[in-house]
């Protein structure tokens, strides 16, 4: 199993304490946050991208080039990028320059986005929104791959014999995975293209996810790929582990309650009342080390995934709580999970030590 971390660079007060950081603050914090994940033996650091409210990760290029000057093995992921609202020539630009900055480091994880707010920002219609990240990907990919690309589609000017530079650092070109939350049409797109699919897995309970993972695979078959080619890779909410389950449940309680006030719990409906419920049956990774375990591995037979993400904070817990908590799985957890599930993920990239 590979692992990776990742941030949505959420700028808001913690809910609990109401502490709050400025924009500089928070920036220099995800920077240490992506060199700790380095020390810890994490796979990958991810940033995604959000253009509206209380997220200051506009520009998932920026804050990635500057990580990759200041770490020199983890791989870098944009958790996603929201290709829906993006001109694919920009896209194909920014993150071949940044390619070729972090020595072929770079992952890419597109979709469609999850916040209504940004589509007005940017002057579109929530309708039309998966035609759009569908045929900018078709642009993307071609231009990532190929060189005197000629295009014509409907959400931007055509092409005639266009070469995007840099070329990207890495060949054939940079990966590219798909970003799945709660539509079939992101799963469908991986599948027509053979490419990688990261499900979010965060607001609703396993079986939702598992089946639009099933749906990958099945229209990956019918796409005339080999079934046991399909890639898979699976984030996690929130991760406290404790000495006891009892301890775990009454360490997280004040958080999960401020989770569920929380923009992202409402505008995803989140289904959980309770925070027993929440654990039980939602992708929190809270409780004893046996019990966190037990938990990925119930999650790996239904998705059969090869990286899994892991939350390095967890709002409204204290610093110290969390960071005894990620120290525990990183001690305790990621061993048993790296030697029970085999990976096909970045072969090339060695192993942290034991």
């Amino acid at each position: 199993m590979r692992l990776c971390t990742y941030t949505l660079i959420d700028n808001s007060p913690d809910p609990v304490s109401g502490q709050a950081l400025s924009p500089h603050d928070r920036f220099q914090h995800v920077v240490r946050q992506a060199q700790w994940a380095e020390e810890l033996g994490f796979d990958a650091y991810g940033v995604g991208e959000r253009h509206a409210q209380r997220f200051v990760s506009s520009s998932p290029p920026v804050v990635l080039s500057y990580i990759a000057a200041r770490t020199s093995r983890i791989r870098l992921l944009t958790t996603v990028t929201v290709l829906s609202l993006l001109d694919p020539v920009r896209v194909a630009e920014d993150y071949a320059t940044l390619d070729q900055l972090s020595g072929g480091r770079l992952d890419i994880i597109i979709g469609k986005g999850n916040d209504p707010e940004q589509n007005a920002l940017f002057g579109y219609d929530l309708e039309g929104q998966w035609d759009r990240n569908r045929e900018k990907y078709e642009l993307l990919r071609r231009l990532l791959h190929e060189e005197n690309v000629t295009w014509s589609g409907r959400y931007r000017p055509d092409l005639v014999d266009a070469t995007t530079q840099p070329r990207p650092l890495q060949q054939p070109s940079i990966p590219v995975w798909h970003g799945s939350a709660s539509s079939t049409e992101s799963t469908e797109l991986a599948a027509r293209f053979g490419e990688p699919l990261f499900s979010a897995n965060g607001f609703h309970p396993l079986e939702k996810y598992a089946a639009l993972i099933r749906h990958y695979r099945e229209r990956w078959e019918a796409h005339g790929h080999a079934p046991a080619d399909a890639v898979v890779g699976a984030g996690f909410i929130a991760l406290l582990v404790a000495p006891t389950s009892q301890e775990a449940v009454r360490t997280y309680r004040p958080a999960f309650e401020a989770f569920v006030r929380s923009p992202g719990a409402q505008h995803n409906q989140l289904p959980f009342t309770t925070v027993e419920e929440f654990i039980e049956q939602g992708s929190a990774l809270v409780g004893s080390r046996e019990q966190v375990i037990d938990k990925l591995g119930r999650y790996h037979e239904a998705f059969g995934h090869e990286l899994t993400g892991i939350p390095l904070e967890v709002p409204g817990l204290p610093d110290d709580v969390v960071r005894r908590s990620v120290e525990t799985f990183v001690s305790d957890i990621a061993p048993q999970l790296r030697t029970t599930y085999s990976s096909r993920v970045w072969p090339d990239l060695a192993r942290p030590a034991a």
